[in-house]
C-alpha cells in the first residue's frame, strides 16, 4: 500500500520541539519532504542549532513514522540546524517603494478568493478562521474587500474601532477567539469608500505592516470578489501560502471560479482547493432528501478538471444566513447543523493542503518565517 504524505506528516505531529511545546508539523519545521512505497525523507529545520533537540530530533522522526505508519520504512532524515527568525509583530520599513513588508509573526496566510460576488466568500472566510481558532491556532481575519466589507457585520463587532499602542501599531479587535481587522472599522458605515487601486494597496499594506499582530498560524485574508486589478495588486502585495477558491455549483459562476484559479496560478500562488457554496437545500422535515438547487456537483466537478483538491460542500441551511446577519457565524450559533460540520471539514482539509505544501517545500526556500 502507498504511503500518503499526509500520514507521515500526521506521525510527525508526535514529534515535538521542547521549547516552544509545539509538534515540528505545525511549527513548519519539515521540508522536502518526499515519499515513496518503501521510502520517506525529508529535512528537519532546527530553531537553534547546537540544542539536544538538534541531536535527538532525527531519531524522534524516525521512530515516530515506524510506531505510527510502517515499521518497515526506510527513514532518511536531514537535520538543517538554519536559525529560523521567529519575531512578535509585522516589522515594516520603508513604504515608498516595491519591498514587500516583512513578517515575523505570521506562519501561514490563505487567501479566500471567488471569481464573483454573491457566492458566499465573507462566509466561508469567517467560518473558516473560527473553525481554524476552535483547533486551537493562533487565527488573524483580515477583510481586504474595502469597498463591501462583511466582516464587521458577520462578528457582530459595527461600530467598533482599533486602538494605537505606543509603538503607533494599530491593535487588532479580537472576538470568537481570532484576531480581526477590516475598513469597516475604520469607515463611516454609511458612505462608500471611492477609491482608485493605489489607495487600495496601501491600504492592504498598512492592514499587514503597520498592525502588532503577534505570533499568529493562520491569517485569513477575505478577498474583494473578481479578477480584476484590485485582486491582482493585492496578491502580488501579499505573499500567501495558498488560496481557497469559493463558487455555488452553477456554471455562470463556475466560469468565474476557473478564472479565479487561472489567476493564481498566474502569479504562483498554490490553490489549495475549492469549496462549494449553497450545494443543495435538505428541508428540515425531510432530512434524507437533498435538492440541488443549483446545480449538482459543479465545483467538485471543476476542481477534479482542473486538478486541484476539493475541500468541500456547505448546504443551504437557515442558521447560516441568520449566523451572519447576527454576528454569531454557524459554527459557534449552531455547532451540530451540517453547514458546521462542513465547516469544520474544510478547515481541517485546508491545513492538510498547507502542511502538504509547506512540508515539500526545500529548505533553502524560506529559513525566515516571512509572509509567503
Amino acid at each position: 500500500m502507498a504511503v500518503s504524505r499526509q500520514a507521515v506528516l500526521n506521525a510527525l505531529k508526535h514529534v515535538v520541539e521542547p521549547d516552544r511545546d509545539q509538534n515540528i508539523v505545525r511549527l513548519d519545521l519539515v521540508r522536502n519532504l518526499q515519499v515513496s512505497n518503501d521510502r520517506v525523507s525529508f529535512t528537519v529545520v532546527c530553531p537553534e542549532p547546537g540544542t539536544p533537540f538538534e541531536k535527538q530530533v532525527a531519531e524522534a522522526c524516525t521512530r515516530a513514522i515506524h510506531d505510527e505508519v510502517d515499521s518497515s520504512l526506510d527513514v532518511d532524515v536531514e537535520v538543517d540546524a538554519e536559525m529560523i527568525s521567529l519575531g512578535d509583530d509585522i516589522a515594516v520599513g520603508d513604504q515608498s517603494g516595491d519591498k514587500e513588508p516583512e513578517n515575523k509573526g505570521v506562519q501561514n496566510t490563505i487567501a479566500v478568493a471567488s471569481g464573483k460576488g454573491g457566492v458566499g466568500k465573507s462566509t466561508v472566510a469567517v467560518n473558516l478562521a473560527i473553525s481554524l481558532a476552535k483547533q486551537d491556532y493562533n487565527v488573524a481575519l483580515v477583510d481586504t474587500d474595502i469597498y463591501g466589507p462583511s466582516i464587521p457585520t458577520m462578528m457582530g463587532m459595527q461600530g467598533k474601532k482599533p486602538r494605537v499602542n505606543d509603538q503607533r501599531k494599530i491593535v487588532p479587535l479580537e472576538k470568537h477567539g481570532i484576531k480581526l481587522l477590516s475598513m469597516g472599522f475604520m469607515v463611516d458605515p454609511n458612505k462608500a469608500v471611492i477609491w482608485r487601486g493605489p489607495m487600495v494597496t496601501k491600504a492592504i499594506r498598512q492592514f499587514l505592516g503597520d498592525v502588532h499582530w503577534g505570533e499568529i498560524d493562520y491569517m485569513v485574508l477575505d478577498l474583494p470578489p473578481g479578477t480584476g486589478d484590485i485582486q491582482l495588486t493585492i496578491v502580488q502585495t501579499i505573499p500567501l501560502t495558498g488560496a481557497i477558491i469559493v463558487s455555488t455549483p452553477q456554471n455562470v459562476a463556475l466560469d468565474d471560479a476557473r478564472k479565479g484559479v487561472a489567476m493564481f496560478d498566474n502569479v504562483d500562488v498554490p490553490v489549495l482547493g475549492i469549496v462549494e457554496n449553497m450545494a443543495y437545500f435538505t428541508p428540515p422535515d425531510l432530512p434524507d432528501r437533498k435538492y440541488y438547487l443549483f446545480g449538482q456537483h459543479g465545483a467538485q466537478d471543476l476542481a477534479d478538471e482542473l486538478e486541484v483538491p476539493f475541500l468541500g460542500e456547505i448546504p443551504i441551511e437557515q442558521s447560516v444566513r441568520e449566523g451572519g446577519d447576527e454576528g454569531e457565524p454557524v459554527v459557534l450559533r449552531n455547532p451540530d447543523s451540517l453547514s458546521a460540520q462542513a465547516f469544520r471539514q474544510i478547515a481541517e482539509r485546508s491545513v492538510e493542503q498547507v502542511e502538504i505544501r509547506n512540508a515539500t517545500q526545500d529548505p533553502t526556500d524560506k529559513v525566515e518565517i516571512l509572509y509567503r
